[in-house]
Formats: structure tokens, C-alpha cells, sequence
């Protein structure tokens, strides 16, 4: 007799269901998929002791024929699939026909389904097989009844972690299948608590204020843009609104929520330097494409994703992110925070209210008009836009520009006008991105005080150096041509035999930032001549970016530009405890103002905080 065998049907589910039945958040992802691509346009799930005691999933999709419901069970059943096209084309979220099977052998299963609103049918099934199936009156949809979670495999509870966690996870699966899918009503409830309920309206942001709060919400900005293949559209939190891991960055492809590394980095490279380090954003973003273009059947989960074309969708998130935040305001307000829930439960209910009324409220809270007041010679802060793009901008210290454009003459009353000559190609005349604000003072020869008529500012003097050198270094480092200057005293660089040979494998990045090295015999090298750009005191600059190229093993020129210009910009900078002049401060945040991105310094963090006048009169109880 052979030692080969044909397992039986029961050992076979409960060996897939390893696959597919994880945990109980695991049975909530399938059926409620299986709810959605039958139509369904409001899913309630209801779960006892984080799923493990009981989870029901009811909707009022197509529901299922008499006929099917055996079929139903059945492993590798499925009505999505029927040749190899549909494979590789797939435009619903289940199709392997797994998942009713897999749950079956490890629960107790009670499913109620109708799909012509008039005789629905009852059917009963443990441990794989069907023990009753009866009429019963139901309306059009499906509910399904999981009991008894891993009753038959009690091995696979020893990996259930606590109920919160197991909570948790429902919840997070939830959620997303709300923000991938806003047109449909979700409800989740815990042992008869609402954790969760959407309206169905089809909005983004208001699923997201469901999800993460009003404090976010309010401060979402929306993305939308197109290919001939890929369709973009989501939300992207402001950067100030960061968290310490990747969770909340939500990709949705053709409505599944997806895992791919390469437009996760799409992302953060569209907030680029505006997130600290080690700091990620809150997006929810969802793309639609040709299901041809993505083959989803590379993992038991579907999580996993294989795209084609992925450069040209990388490219179109990371520009639609750069643009939608290259025209906001992003400095940071702080505001009182709210301690009474029932006010907080109303100021949700009110934004929902603002998304759905075709007019915009107008009522605001009543502030005393107490406006500070500003010398003659300060600007007002309303600075129309044309005055605006035509200050002067100046480069503070060693960077200073000179500005070589002709000083425009009027013709005097005797004098003929001259011809007119054709206009000038239009010149990139840099925008004010800040609002005019008066110098205060300065807090521990750190922090820059400012003021306007919209309340306090508070500057990081180094951070806002740091972007301003930082934005001359970075656009200076990728001049074609560099104009370089001799060093009156040339400077001598030794190094060991192993560093030496590495330098040989980075010349071309190093003279890519206009450093040239010249071989001095053995391991030393001359540099006789630096970029004209360069600070003053090269030898210790390049030092430093030798000691990056000496530290990394394969280098990028396009992010050793970068870095070399954060790396620069960080050293030659302002630093904490030092007292500047008023004049020098002003002059600081002149030069702040009409850089591309002032908001935050290279390495991400804040340069300016705000306290609104409303903000500082309720601290200080001038307003209730």
C-alpha cells in the first residue's frame, strides 16, 4: 500500500484555515468583503469578547440563491472566478473561495440569507458539515453567525493575544474598509457598544473624522490627479500631524487595502523634508487602475500586491502630495484643548454638518476686538499678492546675492519714450510664504517672539536657518556648471589604504557636489580649489561629506546632494543660546519668508508655532 494518501475534507479546511483564519479579525475581513462585493450598501458587525465568543456580520446585499448555498462551503468555490482572464483581471476582494470553508472547520457557523425578499433560508453548519437547513422569513442580504472561535482547534487559541488586542485589530480592519469604501454605511459594535459608524455619504474626510478625530480632520488637505492608467485621489493630513510608525498610511487599490513599500516611499517623499525623522504622515489614499495592472494573488492575506508600472504611480503620488502641500500654510496653532466630551461629540457633528450643506456656516465665536498695535513703519500683514512676489529677497551672511537686475528708469517730460522692446522671458521671482510679523523679542537665545494682528509666533532661530541655508546649498550643489575659487593655502587630506580606495569608488558623487580631489601620492589627496557657494572654513565641510561617502557603500547623487545640503546647512547654522539683535532677527525671518518650504527645517521639525489672538484671550479667560 502506497504511504501517499488523500487527506480528508474536514483536515483539509482546518489546514487552510491556518492560512485564512488567523484570528478573529481574520473572519470580520472575509465576510465583510464578501458583503461588499455583493453589493451591499450598509454592513453591521457585532462582535462578543473581541470576536472569540461570537461575530455576526449582517448586510443587505444580493444574498445567496438556494442553489448556491451548499456550494457556498464548498473549499475553492467561487462565483468571481471563471477562466484564466479572470484571474489576472480581478475586480472584487474575494475570489479564491476560501474563506466560508476555512471559518466553517473552526467554528460554529449560522447563516440567514435571502436574495429575493421573500423566502430566505436557514442553514446550520459545525465542523464543516451542514446539520440544518430550514425556510425563514429574512430580509434581502446575508447574516452570518461565527460562534465558538477555535472550539475544535484549541491549539490556535495559544496565539490569540488579549481580547483589547484582539479588538484592536477588528477595529483597525474596520476602519479601513470604511475609508476604502465611504459610499457604504458601516457599523461596528463591542458587546453592545458602537465603536464605530459611518454615514455612507461618500466623503473621505468625514469617514477620516470618524476614524481619527476632529483634531485631524479639520486639518486634511485633498489630492486628486490622473494618468492614462492610474487614478489618484485621498486625503493628506498637515505635517504637524505625525505618528511613530507607518500604520496610519492607508493605500487602497481599486478598493483593498494594500501593503508595497515602494509607494509608501512615494509618500514620504512628497512631504519630503516636512516630517521629522523617524515620523510618518496620516493619508489615506486610493488608487484606481486597470485590474490587469495589479496581480493581487501573491499572498494568503491579498495585502501584498504586484503592480506594473510602478515608476509612473510613484511619480504621480509623490507630485500630487508636493503640490497639494506646497500651497497651504503649514504653520503649526496651538489650541486650547477641549475637555468636555459632549462639546467634543457637537464639534464632530458640526463638521460632518459643513461637508453636507451646500452653504458654509457662519457662526463663529465672539471675540472682543482687541487688536495690538504695530509701529508705522511695520507693514500690515494683509499684503496683497502682487506686492507680495515683488520684495526684495537678500541671503543672510556669507550667502548674500547680488541683485544684478537694471533699475527701471521713467522717461522725463523732454525726452522721447523709447521703443518698446519685446517682453522679457518671465523670471522666477520668489513668493512670500510667511506673513509680515513684528520682532518681538527672543527667549533664552533660542526662540524668536514675533507678533501680527493674527496673534504670537514662536521661531526656532536655528531651524529657520537651517531652511534658509539649506534651500541655497541644495540649489547650488546641482549647478552643471560650478564656479570654483583657489584656496590661498591648499588643504591636505591623509587617509588609511581602505579609505583611500573607497574615495577612488566615490570621485564622481564628490565632484558631483563640486569637491575635486587631487591624488597627493599614497593616501593623501589635495583639494586646491572649493565651489565659490561653499561656507567659510572648507576643511572641516569636507571632511564631513568625505566621512559620508566613507560611510556608506553605495551612494545615490541625487540624495548625496541632499544629504550634503542638510549635512551643511545643520553645522553652519544658528545655534541654541545665542542672542541675536533686533535687526538681525528681523532680517532672519525676512529671509525665512521667501524660502519654498518655511515651515519646517530640513530634518522636519517645526520653525514656527502660532498662538492665535482668540487662542491666547481664552488661556488668559478674556473669552469663555
Amino acid at each position: 500500500m502506497g504511504k501517499i494518501q488523500e487527506l480528508d475534507r474536514q483536515l483539509a479546511n482546518k489546514i487552510a484555515a491556518g492560512e485564512v483564519v488567523e484570528r478573529p479579525a481574520s473572519v470580520v475581513k472575509e465576510l465583510v468583503e464578501n458583503a461588499i462585493d455583493a453589493g451591499a450598501t450598509e454592513i453591521t458587525v457585532k462582535v462578543k469578547e473581541a470576536g472569540l465568543v461570537s461575530i455576526g456580520v449582517t448586510d443587505n446585499g444580493s444574498g445567496i440563491l438556494e442553489e448556491d448555498i451548499p456550494l457556498a462551503f464548498g473549499r475553492h468555490a467561487t462565483s468571481k472566478i471563471h477562466n484564466n482572464h479572470d484571474l489576472f483581471h480581478i475586480r472584487t476582494l474575494g475570489f479564491r473561495g476560501e474563506a466560508l470553508a476555512s471559518i466553517t472547520s473552526v467554528s460554529r457557523v449560522t447563516l440567514k440569507t435571502c436574495a429575493d425578499n421573500a423566502v430566505g433560508h436557514l442553514v446550520k453548519i459545525e465542523n464543516s458539515d451542514m446539520i440544518e437547513k430550514t425556510l425563514t422569513r429574512a430580509k434581502k442580504g446575508t447574516e452570518v453567525l461565527v460562534e465558538d472561535l477555535f472550539y475544535n482547534t484549541p491549539a490556535r487559541l495559544k496565539y490569540v493575544k488579549s481580547l483589547h488586542t484582539e479588538l484592536g485589530k477588528i477595529t483597525d480592519i474596520m476602519n479601513r474598509f470604511a475609508m476604502s469604501h465611504t459610499h457604504i454605511r458601516f457599523k461596528l459594535e463591542s458587546d453592545d457598544k458602537v465603536l464605530l459608524q459611518t454615514t455612507g455619504s461618500g466623503r473621505l474626510n468625514e469617514v477620516m473624522a470618524q476614524v481619527y478625530g476632529m483634531t485631524i480632520a479639520r486639518d486634511l488637505i485633498a489630492i486628486n490627479g490622473q494618468t492614462g492608467d492610474y487614478e489618484v485621489t485621498g486625503e493628506i493630513a498637515r505635517p504637524e500631524h505625525t505618528r511613530a510608525n507607518r500604520h496610519y498610511m492607508s493605500l487602497f487599490i481599486n478598493g483593498r487595502y494594500i501593503k508595497n513599500f515602494v509607494l509608501t516611499k512615494a509618500i514620504l517623499e512628497g512631504y519630503h523634508t516636512l516630517l521629522p525623522i523617524g515620523r510618518y504622515p496620516v493619508v489615506a489614499i486610493d488608487i484606481k487602475m486597470d485590474p490587469g495592472l495589479v496581480d493581487v494573488n501573491v499572498h494568503p492575506t491579498k495585502q501584498e500586491v504586484r503592480l506594473s508600472k510602478e515608476p509612473e504611480l510613484m511619480e504621480l503620488i509623490t507630485r500630487l502630495i508636493k503640490e497639494a502641500l506646497l500651497g497651504q500654510s503649514l504653520i503649526p496653532e496651538i489650541t486650547v484643548p477641549k475637555k468636555n466630551k459632549v462639546l467634543e461629540k457637537f464639534e464632530q457633528q458640526r463638521f460632518i454638518y459643513e461637508q453636507t450643506s451646500p452653504v458654509q456656516s457662519e457662526d463663529k465665536p465672539v471675540v472682543q476686538e482687541e487688536k495690538p498695535h504695530f509701529p508705522e513703519n511695520i507693514a500690515s500683514p494683509d499684503v496683497s499678492q502682487d506686492e507680495a512676489q515683488t520684495r526684495p529677497f537678500t541671503v543672510h551672511e556669507e550667502m548674500a546675492v547680488k541683485d544684478e537686475k537694471p533699475v527701471k528708469r521713467e522717461a522725463a517730460d523732454n525726452e522721447t519714450p523709447a521703443v518698446s522692446e519685446p517682453p522679457a522671458e518671465p523670471v522666477n521671482v520668489p513668493v512670500r510664504k510667511l506673513p509680515m510679523m513684528e520682532v518681538v523679542g527672543q527667549v533664552h537665545g533660542t526662540y524668536i517672539i514675533a507678533q501680527n494682528e493674527e496673534g504670537m509666533f514662536m521661531i526656532d532661530q536655528h531651524a529657520a536657518q537651517e531652511r534658509i541655508k539649506y534651500e541655497y546649498f541644495r540649489e547650488r550643489i546641482g549647478l552643471v556648471e560650478q564656479q570654483v575659487q583657489p584656496l590661498l593655502v591648499p588643504i591636505t587630506l591623509s587617509f588609511t589604504r581602505d579609505e583611500a580606495l573607497r574615495i577612488e569608488k566615490h570621485r564622481d558623487e564628490l565632484a558631483g557636489v563640486g569637491l575635486e580631489l587631487e591624488s597627493f601620492g599614497g593616501s593623501d589627496y589635495l583639494v586646491q580649489a572649493v565651489p565659490t557657494w561653499f561656507p567659510s572654513h572648507a576643511e572641516e565641510t569636507i571632511k564631513d561629506i568625505i566621512e559620508y561617502c566613507l560611510t556608506h557603500q553605495s551612494i545615490n547623487l541625487n540624495k548625496f546632494r541632499e544629504d550634503t545640503a542638510i549635512m551643511m546647512s545643520c553645522k553652519k547654522s544658528i545655534k541654541a543660546n545665542h542672542y541675536l539683535r533686533q535687526e538681525d532677527m528681523a532680517r532672519l525671518l525676512e529671509e525665512l519668508a521667501y524660502t519654498s518650504e518655511p515651515y519646517t527645517c530640513p530634518h522636519g521639525r517645526p520653525i514656527t508655532i502660532k498662538y492665535s489672538t482668540y487662542e491666547l484671550e481664552k488661556i488668559f479667560k478674556r473669552v469663555m
